[in-house]
């Protein structure tokens, strides 16, 4: 992280033209250093304390229990690394438990006994250091609440699961101090409820309960202090109850969304991030894309580790491209690799590609994400137990 900070800045020194604006839509470690890289640039930025009052899960949750207090699940927060790591977790199961500072699931499990902690805190241990050092650099040159301070990026948070059906995101932004969403995305899960399937553009909820998050939303947003900032916020709703709950807040527009809000919009929500970074109030969606639906597919393995011994080739996935108006296809792999060596994998699967594919209802993603498939060969090599 120093040396990333350092770089960074000497490249922004070394600029002999004007910097109009630094910005990212990616994750940890891009979105902590935006405000750093914002301030060497002599350019306006929120705060770095507001970029970490959504990122550090355990604040965050503070803060949003602060504001919406029925509407968050109970949080505690214990250190994977003591001996007494278990007893510090005052929740019935089941419980989830996830870093103080992850993305994509990363080291996320769901606590059904005390065998499901016991066999998650070996690989815990030996990951977390990967995000845990670079974040505590930056931690703890901030000037955070006392409650904070000690609470640092070693620590997990262990929550109530959330019993919902519906994952739903909200895509925002805080322009001079005021919030506003402008798109809504659905997250469906596998069988396991821990790794996601797929995103869907526009969300199917009701017009009603998608209108209650962006009040809250507009109810939490304030007390981040993030401003003149692109966001995502994300929640859970149960129809059966018709009870709604908050996920997380994430201080950049998400990546995933971009190919959706094309097919749909016209142009990707990075217009947001970039109009903002420039000090302007964005103009945004604009409805003038070719679809009035849009997904992305993850692929994924449940099959344990494997070595990958076949990938759609370039031509292949250009032909299936052409076919198949619509569809876009990213590899995450190629020949040779093993899936255990991505790092940044939800702890239950391997996802190995994504499909974006524009439709025009659902009936239609479905069957061209069907098709896509079958002209896509992959070929996996189990690995023993040796092997690893």
């Amino acid at each position: 992280m120093p040396d990333l900070i350092e770089e960074g800045c000497q490249k922004i020194s070394n600029f002999k033209d004007s910097i109009d604006a630094v910005v990212c839509y990616w994750d940890f470690p891009a979105t902590l250093l935006l405000p750093i890289f914002r301030q060497a640039a002599g350019l306006p930025t929120t705060s770095l304390e507001s970029i970490l009052r959504c990122e550090h899960k355990y604040w965050s949750r503070l803060i949003q229990s602060n504001v919406v207090h029925e509407l968050v699940p109970k949080a505690v927060a214990f250190d994977p690394l003591s001996d007494d790591s278990l007893a510090q977790i005052e929740l019935d199961y089941p419980f989830w438990i996830k870093p103080v500072k992850a993305h994509s699931s990363i080291l996320g499990f769901r606590i059904e006994r005390k065998e499901d902690f016991d066999r998650a805190l070996p690989q815990i241990r030996s990951r977390i250091g990967r995000i845990a050092e670079p974040f505590n650099f930056i931690f703890n040159q901030v000037d955070v609440p006392p409650e904070i301070a000690r609470i640092n990026g070693n620590y997990f948070v262990a929550e109530e699961i959330i019993s919902a059906s519906y994952q739903c995101t909200l895509e925002g932004y805080v322009f001079n101090g005021e919030t506003f969403v402008y798109g809504a995305v659905d997250s469906l899960r596998e069988k396991n409820l821990s790794s996601l399937t797929r995103y869907h553009y526009p969300s199917r909820l009701p017009r009603n309960v998608l209108e209650e998050m962006v009040t809250i939303t507009k109810q939490v947003m304030p007390a981040t202090g993030l401003n003149n900032e692109p966001f995502n916020i994300e929640f859970f709703y149960d129809p059966d109850t018709e009870r709604i709950t908050l996920l997380e807040i994430n201080p950049r527009i998400s990546k995933s969304h971009c190919p959706l809000f094309y097919f749909v919009e016209g142009a990707s929500h990075q217009e947001v991030m970039v109009e903002l970074a420039l000090g302007k109030k964005p103009n945004y969606p604009h409805g003038k894309g070719r679809f009035p639906m849009a997904a992305k597919y993850m692929v994924r393995s449940f099959s344990g580790d494997a070595v990958v011994k076949r990938v759609p080739n370039r031509d292949e996935i250009t032909a299936a491209q052409n076919e198949i108006d619509g569809v876009l296809v990213v590899l995450w792999v190629k020949e040779g690799d093993k899936l255990s060596h991505f790092a940044d994998t939800d702890s239950y699967s391997f996802e190995y590609a994504n499909i974006f594919i524009g439709g025009m209802n659902e009936a239609d993603l479905i069957d061209k994400y069907r098709r896509t498939m079958q002209k896509l060969s992959f070929e996996f090599e189990p690995m023993s137990d040796q092997e690893h």
